[in-house]
């Protein structure tokens, strides 16, 4: 069913115009070294746009149970520059399409597309994009 809920995503959901978009202010993003932070989210935000059913955003620190750079306070400073500049722009523009697209039955999946987007949109520095069995699995004690 992800399989099927991705490609609608990809052609009707604009999934493949803003993935693209990402990836490509991502590129832009490290052709600076003030940018890399920021570029690194950019890819994040590009590749989950791309393919979001099955996939959700968790924080690296709570996958893999240790602070890194992005988790600690220079990550929490990147992520309030980035709020500030265009995380609550990209928020907004989230909550917008996804208000426009939960008008009809048939955009509902697409609206659940765009809510899942706005925390990341916000706060990106220090997420990872993982499978949906691999978020919930440490958090409810599943097991593989």
């Amino acid at each position: 069913m992800t399989l099927i809920l991705n490609i609608l995503w990809l052609i009707l959901g604009g999934g493949l115009l803003s993935g693209a978009a990402w990836i490509l202010a991502g590129l832009l993003f490290a052709l600076s070294i003030v940018g890399l932070p920021w570029a690194r989210a950019a890819f994040n935000i590009g590749f989950y746009t791309l393919l979001p059913f099955g996939q959700m955003s968790v924080s690296r620190e709570e996958l893999s149970g240790r602070m890194d750079l992005g988790t600690g306070p220079l990550g929490t400073l990147g992520n309030i520059i980035w709020f500030l500049v265009i995380g609550w722009w990209l928020a907004l523009g989230h909550l917008v399409l996804a208000a426009g697209y939960a008008v009809t039955i048939i955009g509902l999946p697409f609206a659940w597309v765009h809510l899942k987007l706005v925390p990341i949109a916000l706060f990106p520095i220090g997420q990872t994009i993982v499978s949906t069995d691999v978020a919930y699995g440490p958090r409810y004690g599943w097991r593989r």
